[in-house]
């Protein structure tokens, strides 16, 4: 809907762990995420975005939440004399590969440096040589730019904090080392997005990677039962970081939040592992408080 020069943009990101990695559902080849403008038909914001990601993907959609409402001047302004307003939600599924058209992507193709699962990743030396430079160009600001970088990327002595994923994005936007921000495409670093979506991805990623500390919204990505080691490695993909397996284990006992369903499933290379689903009162209480995670930061 078009009121003076401003269009307003419904947008999703949504998402999944499959295989121990976090997806993201998109069209357009993994170039965009699901998308419309919000029309007159439309009975509620989400309303509207539930019909427009069955349309583009026939994927079904559980549990939504609003993101963020984005409407920089000077992002995704494609409209002349105008401005577009992108109203975001996120959502988590499971993923159905044979359901209508959705194209899942793995969202660390977007942003390779935010998986820390393996250690380190290469990348960041040519981040980290490329913020320098950045920084040093501009000698005035080049003091603030670098402890921006740092902080951001955790060389300041703080450390890698995982919730950081949009300012870090933010931070190559404005250094202008994204395809989005100008850049060739041969420089770019990550998979560019349509317009502002990897923008608006990074802030998803931001938002459950908080979440996921305090709420059992992890629960809505989990099938109906599960081992205590598939919940693990599905919470270690959302963060890109690895968890203390006994530490893991001992707070999720502590915090009642599974029970047994009396069945058993082989994992690899081990002996059958318990099979638990999440406790029917937590699933009724959305609001209930979680648990700090024990991430690994080594």
């Amino acid at each position: 809907m078009t009121i003076g020069f401003a269009h307003a943009e419904l947008i999703a990101v949504l998402v999944a762990v499959t295989g121990d990695e976090p997806r993201v559902m998109t069209i357009r080849s993994g170039n965009a995420l699901p998308s419309g403008p919000f029309e007159m038909g439309h009975r509620t914001l989400q309303s509207g975005l539930r019909e427009w990601v069955q349309e583009q993907t026939e994927h079904p959609v559980g549990y939504l939440e609003q993101l963020y409402t984005f409407a920089d001047r000077d992002r995704n302004n494609d409209i002349p004399g105008g401005r577009t307003i992108s109203i975001s939600y996120l959502g988590l599924v499971n993923e159905q590969s044979g359901a209508g058209r959705p194209g899942w992507h793995g969202w660390y193709e977007y942003f390779p440096w935010e998986d820390h699962r393996q250690g380190r990743p290469v990348v960041l030396d040519e981040i980290m040589a490329r913020l320098k430079a950045w920084a040093d160009a501009d000698p005035p600001r080049r003091d603030h730019r670098h402890r921006r970088a740092d902080f951001t990327f955790g060389l300041d002595g703080g450390g890698w904090n995982e919730d950081l994923a949009l300012q870090r994005y933010e931070l190559l936007y404005e250094a202008g080392l994204v395809t989005e921000a100008g850049c060739e495409a041969e420089t770019n670093l990550g998979r560019a997005m349509f317009a502002d979506h990897r923008r608006i991805l990074a802030t998803g990623i931001a938002r459950l990677r908080a979440k996921i500390k305090y709420r059992p919204v992890v629960f809505e990505l989990m099938p109906e039962s599960f081992t205590l080691l598939q919940l693990q490695r599905a919470i270690e993909a959302l963060a890109g970081l690895t968890l203390h397996k006994q530490n893991f284990r001992r707070l999720i006992e502590q915090q009642e939040l599974v029970e047994e369903t009396g069945g058993t499933e082989s994992e690899t290379g081990g002996r059958p592992a318990k099979l638990f689903r999440f406790r029917h009162t937590v699933l009724e209480e959305r609001a209930l408080a979680g648990t700090k995670l024990p991430l690994s930061r080594n």
